[in-house]
């Protein structure tokens, strides 16, 4: 049996481990309400204006007015804006998100990649710090928009990266991040950001849809295109906050009921021992009391 001090060492070390873990869920579970609410409030609004951006893009093919955001080059220069968290213990969150960017090089970039045109732009520190330990080239760090993820504090970096394409550093952004279902379940994500997607639809999938412009179909595109980028940028980040909130909170969740059983066990284990010592200790007297007879 294990020594007594080293059980009871060991379930008050448990005993407070499960008071953090318990604190930290708590806590996750409040930042996920708040931020729940911000993603469900925003996703259809974000897919509709999304929608409307791709029937303006595919209406521009046969029109003389350019879309910059839509151009059409062969994809030499790649930059992958990948969405972590800075803090860790919220499961396999950011490992699920750095492997995604591993297989992308391996089976999508893998010729950009040798040739060394794959750049990655990192949002939370987990993700720059295995980017950093891999050697990947890495374009551009921004941890601090996780500390307060809202619309104008993503609209610098999105406009950042948006420059960077119309200037021709970059032939397509990719995003990866997790997509936000429920507390239990994050969706690891990886979509395009630019160019935006010309390729007609089936009509399975949705119809194309005419519109009337007002004041002109220029201006609208003008200033429709870039903030529906811009918001979808800031959806992505929004999604992934929210996703490590869930995470995080399961993750704690699952540890503080682990640290439960874990001291339920420990505590059996410390009566037994404790009951094996009581014993021995009643024969020893007995014994001593045996022999002082004899």
């Amino acid at each position: 049996m294990a020594n007594l001090k080293v059980i009871r060492i060991r379930i008050s070390s448990v005993r407070s481990t499960r008071q953090i873990t318990s604190a930290m869920k708590m806590v996750s579970a409040a930042k996920l309400r708040r931020a729940q609410d911000k993603i469900v409030r925003l996703r259809p609004y974000a897919q509709k204006l999304y929608e409307i951006l791709i029937n303006l893009t595919r209406s521009l093919d046969d029109a003389e007015i350019e879309n910059k955001y839509a151009r059409k080059s062969a994809p030499e220069k790649i930059l992958i804006v990948v969405i972590t968290s800075n803090r860790g213990l919220c499961g396999a969150f950011n490992s699920n998100v750095v492997k995604e960017a591993k297989r992308m090089i391996a089976d999508s970039y893998y010729d950009q990649y040798i040739k060394g045109n794959v750049h990655f732009l990192t949002i939370g520190k987990k993700g720059y710090d295995y980017m950093r330990k891999q050697n990947f080239k890495i374009a551009g760090v921004n941890n601090d928009l996780l500390n307060d993820v809202s619309f104008e504090n993503a609209i610098p970096l999105a406009e950042k990266v948006m420059e960077s394409f119309l200037k021709g550093d970059y032939d397509r952004v990719d995003i990866i991040y997790n997509h936000f279902k429920n507390a239990a379940v994050q969706i690891l994500t990886n979509e395009p950001f630019l160019p935006v997607e010309t390729t007609r639809p089936s009509l399975k999938e949705r119809f194309t849809t005419d519109y009337i412009y007002e004041p002109d179909k220029e201006e609208i595109i003008r200033e429709l295109i870039p903030k529906s980028l811009k918001l979808q940028f800031y959806k992505a980040l929004l999604d992934s906050f929210v996703a490590e909130n869930g995470a995080r909170m399961t993750a704690m969740h699952k540890a503080t009921d682990n640290a439960t059983t874990m001291i339920r066990d420990l505590t059996l284990q410390y009566n037994k021992a404790r009951q094996a010592a009581i014993t021995n200790q009643i024969l020893e007297v007995v014994n001593g009391a045996e022999a002082l007879k004899g």
